[in-house]
């Protein structure tokens, strides 16, 4: 049998021992192509649960991952190509509002994202809740929304980072989407294969988050540190808080339809607003766009209350083939579920704690998520108005209300949802937003121009 035989591979790392870089190669190969069944996809990613990987195992990885296959040269841009990932949470969208509020400053954004993992949705499902958007362009297509417009958000087709495609979608069903070393490879992966110069990580913490323990999350910072730093690509990592959804919905159409408001200036949730403006400014920082964060902020809220960014977004959408008038009339372009049911509040007080993955498992069972890798997703249904924590609710009062496809179904997430807060009669402070780890022995600023 060859040493570089799935069961080989699998069998090495099982036993706790180290693959050489050409192994990873194969490894990564053999995901990408025919050569490899899901099950042995399964399997690998449950012995790097088990027995990790070192620092070299994880930068191999990373790296035949990235070259499973073609990487995006940028040469031609006159600004420098900046990018933003998340490691999950409910209701974070604050990607499709980072991408062309960041390009409405001069940033170029070819954002790769993924779908939903576990009980956190993907930007790509949210997306496609608008009509005839492709997350997969044509290669051409993509150079020219990119160099038109400045952003694009997309998804891997079979030729960008093929070998993290399908791990990715092994990972969402085999309980290894928390993995860090995994975490770690796919990310940077795809960044890297993306082009990207300059990186914002922010990384969830709190029991809404795929790494809830701060321990881990600061464990998962340094690694993506290390490996980033040898790949070159700038790195600013912040940790915010999942103890609470981060903005008001939670659910394919209705995060779309935030975003849409926030762009527009109308009604949006305040944790939403800061942390995209926290991090968009911090990416036009590390790429040399802004000298610091004080005019970083002043540069995006014009371009926030000028309407460029909102412009930006919906530029991007029709670009791809989604409704050009998804600004003016979001409603008309968003699908809407048939049941709308407010849940009520049976005690009145303050809200001590939400079991915010209950939530996000929530928003997956009323079909907004998958339970199965390619299973269809029904992108109207989810959570609205969530109310958060430390807030003081009346009995009677909305705690959210459930956008459901049966009568059923709502009456199912209602009672999950009652059981997901607790409420009391003393007030509960809630967590600071974001905290940003110290990065002074990483790289900080990025030349304007672009290399090829």
């Amino acid at each position: 049998m060859s040493t570089s035989s799935a069961a080989a591979l699998i069998r090495t790392k099982r036993e706790g021992q180290r693959l050489s870089t050409a192994q990873w190669r194969d490894l990564a190969q053999g995901i990408a192509g025919d050569t490899w069944c899901d099950a042995q996809i399964g399997a690998f990613a449950m012995a790097v649960a088990w027995r990790g990987l070192d620092f070299h195992e994880c930068r191999d990885f990373t790296f035949a991952l990235r070259d499973s296959g073609r990487c995006l040269t940028w040469g031609d841009l006159p600004g420098p190509v900046l990018d933003k990932h998340s490691t999950g949470g409910v209701g974070d969208c604050v990607s499709m509002a980072l991408v062309p509020w960041v390009a409405a400053c001069g940033g170029y954004v070819p954002m790769i994202s993924g779908r939903g993992l576990g009980h956190t949705g993907g930007t790509l499902d949210k997306l496609e809740s608008l009509p005839g958007y492709d997350t997969n362009p044509a290669p051409e297509r993509l150079r020219r929304v990119v160099r038109d417009i400045g952003c694009a958000i997309v998804g891997q087709n079979a030729d960008l980072v093929p070998a993290d495609r399908r791990l990715y979608a092994v990972r969402d069903v085999t309980a290894t989407v928390d993995v860090p070393d995994l975490i770690v490879a796919s990310i940077l992966s795809k960044k890297l294969a993306g082009g990207a110069q300059a990186l914002v990580l922010d990384i969830k913490t709190g029991n809404g988050a795929q790494i809830p323990d701060e321990s881990a999350a600061m464990a998962l910072a340094a690694r993506m540190r290390a490996v980033a730093a040898e790949s070159g690509i700038a790195l600013a990592v912040a940790l915010s808080d999942m103890d609470q959804v981060l903005g008001r919905e939670a659910g394919n159409a209705l995060e779309v339809r935030a975003v849409v408001d926030l762009l527009c200036g109308r009604a949006c949730d305040p944790r939403l607003r800061d942390l995209t403006l926290a991090l968009s400014a911090e990416l036009l920082c590390i790429g040399g766009i802004a000298d610091d964060r004080a005019a970083a902020t002043v540069r995006l809220r014009r371009a926030l209350d000028s309407g460029a960014a909102a412009e930006r977004f919906a530029r991007m959408v029709a670009a791809q083939g989604g409704p050009a008038a998804v600004l003016e009339h979001p409603q008309r372009c968003l699908p809407q579920a048939p049941v709308q049911r407010p849940v009520m509040a049976t005690d009145a007080g303050f809200i001590q704690a939400i079991a915010v993955r209950e939530l996000g498992e929530c928003v997956v069972d009323l079909g907004g998520g998958r339970r199965v890798p390619g299973a269809p997703i029904d992108h109207a249904v989810g959570l609205a108005g969530v109310r958060g924590r430390g807030e003081r609710v009346a009995r009677g009062e909305p705690l959210a209300t459930v956008h459901a496809r049966t009568e059923s179904d709502a009456d199912a997430a209602a009672a999950r949802i009652l059981r997901a807060f607790r409420v009391g009669e003393e007030p509960a402070l809630p967590a600071p937003l974001l905290r940003w780890l110290p990065q002074a022995q990483f790289p900080r600023a990025m030349t304007a121009t672009v290399s090829a």
